[in-house]
């Protein structure tokens, strides 16, 4: 009779990354929206760090589950601790959105809300690292191949993300900006967050796509195996 240590080893593991990935799956709408409506609405007002701490640990619980999986992969680990590093900092950050909307003119709570943006963006690319990193350990050749293609597709439109938002910044704090120019920055300044949320929302889009696609490979290949 064959061991059944390892294969319940493997089992164990294999619960634990979908138990990830599918905390992931929620967890990145969720925080999107959550933030997005801390930094200029007054309706999370009651509930305090609540929301925007938990929407911000989510993602952490996800990657803290995958990373019992294939734990000898040296990349698949390089890539787990990269997307952590900016999955604290969001949760880290979070808080400074609260108070953004308690005291919008303290420019200190203005700066740690930009860079809470700009930390959810690299998440967001690292994840896709991730993500690529995963599916070439499946075995599972469609899945490999969409997830080569369509996550340099989304690093690429990530990073391009990264250089607009990092150019906005400078230009709105060049002291040589045309006048004109600087009054519709300033002016889309008040349109900041919802501008964000929806340039981000097509990469945000294909990566929960890439996430609901190796979850259910995994049910398909392994939990539903004879």
């Amino acid at each position: 009779m064959d061991n059944p240590a390892p294969n319940s080893e493997l089992l164990r593991s294999l619960g634990r990354l979908t138990r990830g990935l599918s905390a992931l799956f929620w967890s990145l709408p969720l925080a999107l929206v959550v933030c997005a409506e801390a930094a200029r609405v007054d309706w999370l007002r009651p509930w305090g760090l609540i929301p925007v701490l938990a929407a911000t640990a989510l993602p952490l619980y996800g990657l803290w589950l995958m990373g019992g999986f294939q734990k000898q992969e040296r990349p698949w680990r390089n890539a787990l601790d990269r997307a952590l590093l900016p999955a604290l900092a969001n949760f880290g950050l979070s808080p400074f959105l609260y108070w953004h909307n308690k005291m919008p003119a303290q420019p200190y709570f203005t700066i740690a809300a930009v860079v809470l943006a700009l930390s959810a963006l690299l998440f967001l690319f690292n994840l896709n690292v991730v993500i690529k990193q995963l599916g070439a350990m499946l075995p599972d050749e469609t899945l490999r191949h969409e997830t080569r293609q369509f996550t340099a597709l989304n690093c690429w439109l990530l990073a391009i993300l990264l250089f607009l938002a990092l150019a906005y910044i400078v230009m709105v704090r060049d002291a040589r900006l045309p006048a004109a120019l600087g009054a519709l920055f300033l002016r889309l300044q008040d349109f900041g967050p919802w501008l964000l949320t929806f340039l981000a929302l097509l990469p945000l889009a294909m990566t929960m796509a890439l996430i609901w696609k190796t979850k259910e490979v995994i049910f398909d290949s392994v939990f539903s195996a004879k």
